[in-house]
């Protein structure tokens, strides 16, 4: 007998143009290991205002969203991979917009969660409806990822036109605990009053503890689904205890909702996992090459010209390096974020500490991404200052995976990391990754055995042990061969697979074990 799944999400990297970061992966990747099984997955996600553009229209669904009677489409979306057994659809509404970060999320600086929290909520209203109407077939099984989706949960909850939905069994998966999804309850053009005017409601069961006035979506989440998910052992663990930033962050105020739900045995941390087969090989020895090549491309894009200065600049200093090949190359891969990269942010010292000791063995560290403003400026900044640092300010999957694959070692100092997925992919290539011992990081990441990790009880003792840590793995690398093979190597042989992970799945999550 096959289960049907339906899995709601704002990205999905199965299709084209839709992801902004890791839970795209995820949505992607556990639908696969799904259908291997034999059962059924439906995906569904917005649209933005264009994905939809590729796709069959197979159905219009109605329903009621901020007291008025609404009409939105439902397109079948064909996939990167056709695959037996996975489904993809989007829905299209007029007012369910493509963002300003990846063409997805909106970034509202003097409201957070404003216009998120309004396309959300109307999305999560025609997914429901449209399960109501039997679109995505006879379900068993409903996953919801983060904040965003948790409003299906409400109308669950609270929602008569929507009592159906009582009948399947819910899962909410928890990708980043410190985006919460916060609004008012009333008196707002995004807040719970007026998306859902008609419909009575607990506020008992919906509102933030630090802001009694408003709902958070993260925790309806946690409070109303019958499986809760995080994305490793150690992130359900440490947001289980009260946060202390920057030197420790934990429950970010959830810390008692997430014990309750512990205590209720509806809280599971299962380590995502990584792609093992057909991994991209690249061309040996090109990298700092094709950065080059890439440079000159990105020169000639119009929407590039404000920074035609700065990628001369990385032109140049990469083609010295050309001249002059580094001995040691470390890198990082990243949107940068406070997340990311706090400790450099708080400590300017810090990298300047790391570059120093680059030049004493002709190393380099090379940054690629792009992401919040005052991180971006800090780290151009640093690049016309610090020979040995080259910060790539852009992105290409080509330079990535090279990166990924010609590099001696892999830094990741994020503040917290609920799974991280840039380790998994360095260490299947063979590459170390020194990183913070926190989140999943520390269910990935062994020190001295397969990579490297710095910990500290506060942020100075933290920053101290990374240059102490790094120190001593450059020093590795070039004084014990030996060793460092044999780190290498272990880090090869680790497997983090989504067969592995879905298995949990399935006992935990699903409960469908036999």
């Amino acid at each position: 007998m096959k289960t049907n799944f339906l899995f709601v999400a704002a990205e999905n990297d199965a299709i084209p143009r839709c992801k902004a970061g890791g839970m795209g992966d995820v949505v992607r990747d556990v639908p696969r290991q799904i259908a291997t099984r034999g059962d059924r997955v439906s995906v569904v996600t917005p649209s933005y205002s264009r994905i939809h553009l590729d796709g069959q229209k197979i159905a219009d669904v109605k329903f009621i969203f901020r007291g008025t009677p609404q009409q939105a489409e439902v397109y079948r979306i064909p996939g990167k991979k056709e695959l037996e057994g996975i489904t993809h659809y989007v829905i299209h509404h007029p007012e369910i917009k493509s963002g300003d970060i990846a063409h997805i999320y909106f970034n509202d600086p003097d409201q957070p969660f404003f216009t998120d929290a309004s396309i959300f909520s109307l999305f999560c209203t025609a997914v429901s409806a449209a399960i109501r109407e039997g679109i995505f077939g006879k379900l068993e099984i409903v996953h919801l990822h983060d904040w965003h989706m948790s409003m299906m949960l409400f109308l669950r909850e609270f929602n008569p036109r929507f009592s159906n939905l009582k009948k399947l069994r819910f899962v909410y998966s928890i990708h980043n605990l410190a985006i919460q999804g916060i609004r008012p309850f009333e008196n707002n053009h995004s807040s719970v009053n007026a998306f859902f005017p008609d419909i009575s409601y607990d506020r008992e069961k919906l509102y933030d503890h630090r802001y009694p006035d408003c709902i958070n979506l993260m925790a309806v989440g946690i409070r109303l689904a019958d499986a809760v998910h995080t994305v490793s052992p150690s992130y359900k663990e440490d947001i289980q205890k009260e946060s202390d930033p920057p030197h420790f962050i934990g429950g970010e105020g959830l810390e008692e909702d997430l014990k309750k739900a512990n205590q209720e045995k509806r809280l599971f941390g299962i380590l995502n996992g990584a792609n093992y087969a057909n991994i991209n090989q690249v061309e040996k020895g090109i990298l700092l090459r094709q950065c080059v090549r890439r440079l000159f491309r990105w020169l000639q894009e119009e929407k590039k010209d404000y920074k035609a200065h700065y990628l001369a600049h990385t032109g140049e200093k990469i083609t010295r390096f050309q001249e002059n090949k580094p001995d040691f190359i470390c890198t990082s891969v990243a949107r940068l974020t406070e997340q990311k990269f706090y400790f450099f942010r708080n400590n300017p010292d810090l990298l300047d500490k790391l570059i120093a000791k680059l030049t004493e063995v002709n190393g380099v560290y090379i940054l690629l991404g792009t992401g919040a403003p005052e991180y971006e400026s800090i780290f151009r900044e640093a690049s016309y200052r610090l020979k040995n640092f080259i910060f790539i300010n852009a992105q290409s999957e080509s330079i990535i995976d090279m990166l990924y694959q010609e590099s001696n070692l892999y830094l990741m100092p994020s503040l917290f990391e609920p799974c991280g997925i840039s380790q998994m992919l360095a260490m299947r290539n063979g590459q170390p990754c020194l990183v913070h011992h926190t989140g999943g990081l520390k269910d990935t990441v062994i020190h001295g055995k397969t990579g490297f990790s710095f910990l500290g009880e506060t942020i100075e003792q933290k920053e101290a042990d990374f240059i102490k840590v790094f120190s001593e793995t450059v020093d590795l690398f070039f004084n014990d061969k030996k060793e460092w093979k044999k780190i290498c190597a272990a880090a090869k042989r680790q497997r983090f697979t989504w067969e592995k992970s879905v298995d949990e799945y399935y006992d935990h999550l699903y409960q469908l074990s036999d």
